[in-house]
Parts: structure tokens; sequence; C-alpha cells
């Protein structure tokens, strides 16, 4: 259910729960009265798990904090079904991280539009994840560089380039290095983005405009609200 705009939110009455991979970019920004949980990129693999860990957090972060941050998107659904029981949620509307990195969903359909078959990669997504050449990796261990080669190419069928998300932090140089040699290991078109830090201001200091699910105490995130009107 989303709200009218707010702003100015009380960041000391305010806690995020943000994925590992997007609290690397907003860490930069967070004043230090903003408290923090940082939830493990595997938990993506199993929504539901997911789901159970957020609510988890989000009940006990309710005792003590007015306004509970999701650093997620959609997620496979992971976030449908949420409740504020006891505080006010706010979640950026888009369909995952990617968005979040570069700004907008409006970025984010720009860089679909241009090539839908994109993989992306930024710096904290390399840190925290299993990266393609982690998988192929071990898939050679398991099965033989040949037999890795032909199920790589099948579960990248669909992909024809490789984008690497700047997101302006620092010391970026080996992660770039190593999105260059995983699109050349998997014959992915490199290209490199500008990412942007837009949406992640708005996210901690607001205003929770109509890019935004904000959800009130008693009521739960729905499917809906994340369609763009």
């Amino acid at each position: 259910m989303s709200a009218n705009p707010q702003t100015s939110p009380d960041l000391a009455r305010t806690k995020v729960l943000a994925c590992a991979t997007v609290i690397e970019e907003m860490q930069p920004l967070m004043p230090p009265e903003v408290n923090y949980e940082v939830f493990d990129f595997g938990l993506h693999l199993v929504p539901t798990d997911l789901k159970t860990a957020l609510q988890t957090a989000i009940d006990e972060a309710g005792k003590a904090y007015d306004i509970v941050i999701l650093g997620y998107g959609l997620c496979s659904m992971a976030v449908v079904g949420l409740e504020a029981r006891n505080c006010t949620l706010v979640v950026p509307k888009v369909d995952d991280c990617i968005a979040i990195f570069l700004g907008s969903s409006d970025s984010y359909q720009v860089q679909h539009e241009k090539e839908p078959g994109t993989y992306y990669l930024t710096k904290g997504w390399i840190e925290v994840s299993d990266t393609l050449l982690d998988e192929y990796k071990r898939t050679v261990e398991r099965y033989g560089e040949t037999r890795a080669d032909w199920i790589m190419q099948q579960m990248l069928k669909n992909y024809k380039r490789l984008v690497y998300i700047d997101t302006g932090v620092q010391n970026q140089d080996g992660y770039r290095q190593h999105a260059q040699k995983t699109a050349q290991q998997f014959n992915l078109n490199y290209e490199e983005v500008r990412g942007s830090n837009a949406l992640i201001k708005k996210m901690i200091f607001g205003p929770w405009d109509d890019e935004f699910v904000v959800v009130a105490p008693g009521q739960s995130i729905q499917y809906t609200d994340f369609k763009i009107s």
C-alpha cells in the first residue's frame, strides 16, 4: 500500500535491512545514527527463506524503530506478503537491485530495451555472491572442462551482453577486470555503464515518492504495489 510522499525521516528511529550487495552502496551515504542489518546474498536462492528472514527482522526492528527500509526490490516475490506489524515499511519499487544500482527503474528499462539478454555485475555483487567464474570452476571440477563448457553455454544461451555497473565506489579496477574476464570466458559482449546513487539517497533520506512502496503499520506489501502507474 503506497502512501503519500514522505520527507525527512527521523534517522535515529530508522533501521535498514539490506542485501549484502546493496549495503555496499548504501554505507558510504548512511549517517552514523542509522542502524542496519545485512543479509546474505545466498538467501535469494530460496525466496521463501529470504521472506522468513526479513519478516523476523522486521518484527524485531519494529520493537525499537518506527521505520524499516528494505534494501531490496521485488526479488522473486520475496518481499510480497511481508507485514509491517508495528512499524512503517519502505521498499524501492523495483524488480531487483539492478535498478537500484542504475538509479531508477527507468534507467534499467533503457538498458533492458538496448539488450534484454544482459548479465549485470557490480563490485559488491562480485564480492559477496557466487560469480559465473566460481560456478564454472566448480562445474569443471565435477564434470570436466568439455561438459562444463556445454552446461554453462546452455545456462547463458539467452545472454549476449555482460554489463559492469560502475557505482562510483573506490578501488574497482580488480572487479572491472573480473567482469571483463567473465565476458571473455563466456563470449559475451562487454560494456560498462555508469551507475547512480540517486535511488539509494532517496531510500535513506526521502522523499518516498512514487518510486517507493510505503506500507503503514498493520498493512502488508502486495504485488500490485510494484505496478508502475
